[in-house]
């Protein structure tokens, strides 16, 4: 054997030995943990059960959920930012907890310095109801009705500072109406007085307003999210009607401890896209009102620049205290 081949098979021997030290080369040699920022029961924490269930099976190691609430999802999102970017921490992140607390006020997390991107799982995108009593059949003929009665109409969302008050105070703004926002207690009761006619517009989840609008009682006439929503098929975008580039949504996606390896990023989101091609998982996110995405990591990392931007324009829109 050559001095030189000697020297070669010595480097890559010490190579080798560095990999399997860091735990890189044999990825996945230890549980998973994916940290979620509420408590157990909603949309978020079964979003991660989902994606924990196909990644245990996918990579052969337990991936295991773990709720840590608090501080609006501050607390989880900490704990990421701060764990070892070695692929055993991770992060479902709703899009508040990236796009609109960091706008809203002062957090320990950067969501763009602190975290890489896997994979955007899925979103629920919103849509303008309005009561029936109403003579508006489109988002055109409805601005053209509170521009002739300015000052005399209402919106409601589920709490300030809430998805459903920033995008109505979005469109508001972009529409340039003249509206009184009237914020309740969650979602259910701003639909209560939106059925009762104390407020005349809501932007709600297709779930809380599709059941009343087959009623009869109020009428849906656009949907916020850049396509028309599969369940409404006839009812148009806001964007395509007349207010082009507006888009607002929630999501729920993956994201790791900035540094964390690229192969394992690719590794994680090449086995959360087999989510979004499972019948059965695909029948469970609809059952949720959740549109699959299973975006790439770089596709996400674009939507969370761009939506960033979208809900910093909207808390301005809304006026909230930044603290």
């Amino acid at each position: 054997m050559t001095f030189t081949r000697s020297l070669n098979l010595i480097i890559s021997g010490t190579l080798m030995l560095g990999l399997c030290g860091s735990g890189h080369a044999q990825w996945p040699a230890k549980p998973i943990r994916i940290l979620v920022p509420f408590a157990a029961g909603g949309n978020t924490d079964n979003i991660a059960r989902l994606a924990a269930e196909r990644l245990s099976q996918g990579l052969g190691q337990q991936v295991l959920v773990d709720n840590k609430p608090g501080a609006n999802g501050a607390i989880a999102a900490e704990l990421a930012a701060k764990a070892a970017a070695d692929g055993y921490t991770l992060l479902m992140a709703p899009m508040p907890l990236v796009a609109v607390l960091p706008v809203v006020t002062k957090t320990p997390y950067d969501p763009l310095k602190d975290f890489v991107a896997i994979s955007n799982i899925g979103s629920n995108p919103f849509v303008l109801g309005v009561n029936a009593a109403v003579p508006a059949r489109s988002v055109r003929e409805f601005v053209d009705y509170v521009k002739a009665n300015p000052g005399k109409l209402n919106y409601a969302s589920g709490g300030a500072g809430s998805v459903s008050h920033l995008s109505a105070a979005l469109f508001v703004k972009r529409a340039g109406l003249e509206m009184t926002h009237v914020s309740y207690k969650g979602g259910a009761p701003a639909v209560a007085d939106l059925l009762g006619g104390q407020v005349q517009m809501y932007f709600g989840n297709l779930s809380e307003l599709a059941p009343h609008a087959q009623a009869g009682r109020i009428r849906i006439i656009g949907v916020s999210s850049g396509r028309r929503a599969a369940q409404l098929p006839d009812v148009p975008t806001i964007a395509e009607s007349g207010f082009p580039g507006f888009r607002t949504l929630t999501w729920n996606g993956l994201v790791a401890p900035a540094g964390t390896p690229p192969a394992v990023v690719a590794r994680i989101a090449q086995e959360v896209a087999a989510i979004c091609t499972n019948q059965n998982a695909q029948q469970r996110l609809s059952q949720l009102g959740v549109d699959p995405l299973c975006s790439t990591p770089a596709e996400f990392a674009d939507t969370m620049r761009s939506d960033i931007a979208i809900w910093a324009e909207a808390v301005k829109a809304a006026n909230l205290k930044i603290e």
